[in-house]
């Protein structure tokens, strides 16, 4: 496994995620940088920015032989650790992911899995995500919410009403 080339997060200080996703790739690292598309709004305009869509997180595909390479970049913590040892993200979560941050139309924010209580259970009958199955917060009928488990974290995705579909 050693050698194999993995998905790993890394945690990064605060607002480097860009940089070091610059610096990573011309060292000829495979790296990634979630971005997502948000409308500021100033004084005398709003304009359209690109935020990371995981504060202080940034991904990498590797080997884990690279490992002290990666943590040489200015700027990266450490690697985000599951049960000891550096957590290995899916591809089917990156590819989910990036798939779904690349629709016209996509909406993202994020919220700790602790902060959810447990409420109706959805199956997303259209769009990228259709066929999965998420839990809609209270009080926000448009909200499903699917879990990367390696991260521990919930992504929080507003789709149209008529995308989902309760479960009985």
């Amino acid at each position: 496994m050693e050698h194999e080339k993995h998905w790993y997060a890394l945690y990064t200080k605060p607002r480097w995620e860009k940089k070091i996703d610059t610096v990573l790739l011309k060292r000829g690292i495979e790296s990634w940088c979630p971005l997502n598309r948000i409308e500021r709004q100033w004084s005398d305009r709003k304009k359209v920015v690109e935020e990371p869509l995981f504060k202080s997180y940034i991904f990498v595909r590797i080997n884990l032989v690279d490992k002290v390479k990666v943590l040489s970049v200015d700027g990266i913590l450490n690697f985000v650790h599951y049960v000891g040892k550096p957590a290995v993200i899916r591809d089917e979560e990156i590819n989910m992911i990036k798939h779904y941050l690349s629709e016209k139309e996509a909406i993202v924010s994020l919220m700790a899995k602790e902060g959810f209580e447990e409420s109706t259970k959805v199956c997303v009958k259209h769009g990228v995500f259709m066929g999965k199955e998420g839990t809609v917060l209270k009080n926000a009928k448009k909200k499903i919410f699917v879990k990367l488990e390696s991260l521990g974290q919930v992504m929080v995705v507003e789709f149209p009403a008529e995308y989902l579909e309760p479960m009985y």
